[in-house]
């Protein structure tokens, strides 16, 4: 099957590439496998010069890539840019700090010396997904190349023109050359890769369906991996939180990237004192979004990335609405060619809806109302999802205990959930396993070695 580059806001195919078959998969292995014997054999300071030439590039180039992304999966052109700058962000992060995080620990201990040393492992695959097209592979690809390994991406079939991009970016950086590969593969194909001698790893973020799929080979194969999954995230308000500045960044939260972020604050948790206020404040800015064409400077919600994930997200939308939630915003998909779906909002969420336990991967936001702080707390841990949260209140330290007992990767007090490349990301329970970014990115992908001498 072919690989189509589709405009969502258009529905019209911009490129059609012909996949792979199996002996192209098994060359481009190979290819990867020596460029990561030669790339091992380089100094870390000469990894961090391709690194910031990378960086360099994504600057210079920002508003081909943001362009490319907007064409390709319809996210807005500021919102593009932003992703590019991140990535460039990213790379020196790593070319500045990599050396220090690949370097010998000294331990004492009975020996003469003993130390812990990190080297790279090989090839590492990136299951890539279409929401982030450019950030998601260098969140892997980065801190992955700077240990030494190798990199081959499996991008999402929807954003082959990305992929290709990137893999032209790390040519274009001086990597050794096939060091970064893009593999035209389907979906099908990606456990043959997994089970190749020459991949000795492989990261996923998608959903969790796909995590418990690539799990399922790379545990057959005894590959490590790590997954970032779905999430479902909690956005508490409490009584006496800014309700003014709280609103104005669930906005953002949610409906940035038009809704499909697995951080995006998915389920709204105001407390009952607050509620109708807080509702009032959020649909009030969320329906002054500027929704249109990708391409313009002032859009600020594009289309959906894919017409079939628009009627997914519909039909979750009309089942709950049957179940008892109130529409109070939006709620019907735009008519017309382009997969549009309006800012949306569902009030009165409860256990027998969908919208309570389902990730809803797009523009509507689920208000959950607590009667007080202690529900808040449970309705945000009564999820099997556990990536992100966030909680607003004015008293940061009473807002920093209740942190504690949220089960999610992270909990961000009185800020919008993000990543960011000095802090580790991942998530617990269905949201997946291992951590990408930080010093704990980078060592996801390497031998941790004891070496002990008397």
């Amino acid at each position: 099957m072919p690989y189509i580059s589709l405009n969502p806001a258009t529905n019209k195919t911009l490129k059609t590439y012909t996949s792979w078959d199996g002996r192209q998969l098994v060359a481009a292995l190979e290819q990867a496998y020596h460029a990561q014997r030669t790339w091992v054999c380089t100094t870390l300071a000469e990894r961090a010069e391709c690194m910031h030439s990378a960086a360099t590039l994504l600057h210079e180039q920002v508003d081909e890539y943001a362009r490319l992304i907007a064409i390709e999966m319809g996210k807005p052109l500021r919102e593009g840019r932003a992703e590019v700058e991140k990535c460039a962000l990213a790379c020196d992060y790593y070319a500045v700090h990599g050396d220090h995080f690949m370097q010998n620990e000294l331990v004492q201990t009975d020996a003469n010396k003993s130390y812990v040393s990190y080297h790279p492992i090989g090839i590492v695959l990136g299951v890539m997904p279409w929401n982030f097209p450019f950030f998601q592979v260098i969140r892997f690809a980065a801190p992955a190349l700077m240990a030494g390994n190798g990199c081959v991406l499996k991008h999402a079939s929807n954003v082959p023109q990305c992929a290709l991009a990137l893999e032209q970016l790390f040519r274009d950086a001086k990597f050794t050359s096939h060091l970064f590969t893009t593999l035209m593969i389907e979906a099908a194909d990606v456990a043959e890769a997994i089970a190749s001698h020459n991949v000795h790893a492989v990261t996923l973020t998608g959903s969790e369906t796909a995590g418990r799929e690539i799990a399922s080979h790379a545990g057959r194969h005894l590959k490590k991996c790590v997954l970032e999954l779905g999430g479902s995230d909690a956005f508490i308000v409490l009584k006496d939180a800014d309700l003014e500045q709280a609103a104005s960044t669930a906005v953002r939260s949610r409906f940035q990237n038009c809704g499909q972020s697995c951080i995006a604050a998915k389920r709204i948790i105001p407390v009952a004192e607050i509620a109708d206020e807080f509702l009032s404040l959020f649909i009030e800015k969320a329906a002054d979004l500027k929704m249109g064409d990708p391409l313009s400077e002032t859009t600020q919600l594009g289309p959906m990335a894919r017409l079939d994930l628009r009627d997914d997200l519909h039909q979750q939308v009309t089942d709950s609405i049957t179940q008892g939630a109130q529409s109070v915003l939006g709620c019907e998909p735009i008519p017309g060619e382009g997969a549009f779906y309006p800012p949306s909002i569902l009030d009165r969420v409860t256990m027998k809806t969908r919208a309570y336990h389902e990730e809803l991967f797009g523009p509507v936001a689920a208000v959950i109302r607590a009667t007080d702080e202690e529900e808040a707390v449970h309705i945000a841990n009564d999820t099997r999802f556990g990536l992100g949260s966030s909680i607003w209140s004015r008293d940061a330290e009473h807002a920093e205990e209740i942190a504690q007992r949220i089960e999610a990767g992270c909990t961000f007090i009185n800020g919008m959930v993000r990543s960011d490349p000095r802090l580790p990301f991942g998530g617990t329970k269905a949201s997946g396993f291992g951590r990408e970014l930080s010093y704990h990115g980078i060592r996801e992908f390497a031998n941790i070695k004891t070496v002990w001498i008397r």
